[in-house]
């Protein structure tokens, strides 16, 4: 696969693995296998003219020519979080949003962990990704702080994963 076909691809198979992983498919997998984190909860908070998209997954679950593609480190023990900014449109569609987005991470024994976001512009595609190692089985929290372009109001969301490390 040529470098320009695979810059075409990389952007919709990391948006489709993550909307995969936000429907909860991959979450049990074949006997013997160490289950995959699923969200139990939605995977988007709604702001009125603004929806904040969000989803964590465990990065040893996205194919190898992503992670390679965004420099991304696949391991059993590190998780990437994908954030999006999408602002309403007055024909019912969003479109993608750019912004300051902030997060902090911890577990439920409240250990901090480092995680810093990049920000993904690629085409009409902006999206921000962080990457946070985990020890072990552990629930994190997140705590998204987005704040559009123009604008002064900061959107906060809380969501929690648990995940299995391999």
């Amino acid at each position: 696969m040529s470098g320009r076909t695979l810059r075409r691809r990389v952007p919709w198979l990391l948006a489709g693995l993550i909307l995969a992983m936000s429907t909860g498919c991959g979450h049990r997998g074949p006997a013997g296998k160490t289950p995959t984190a699923a969200p139990s909860d939605p995977t988007f908070r709604d702001f009125g003219n603004f929806e904040v998209h969000f989803n964590a997954i465990r990065s040893d679950e996205l194919p190898a020519e992503v992670a390679r593609a965004y420099g991304i480190e696949r391991s059993a023990n590190r998780v990437m979080l994908n954030v999006a900014l999408m602002r309403k449109n007055p024909n019912a569609q969003a479109s993608p949003a750019d912004g300051d987005v902030t997060v902090t991470a911890y577990n439920l024994n409240g250990q901090l962990k480092d995680l810093k976001m990049r920000r993904i512009s690629e085409g009409s595609s902006i999206y921000f990704i962080g990457e946070v190692s985990i020890s072990g089985d552990e629930i994190l929290v997140f705590d998204i702080s987005a704040t559009p372009l123009g604008q002064r109001a900061k959107y906060t969301v809380q969501f929690k994963r648990e995940f299995f490390a391999g």
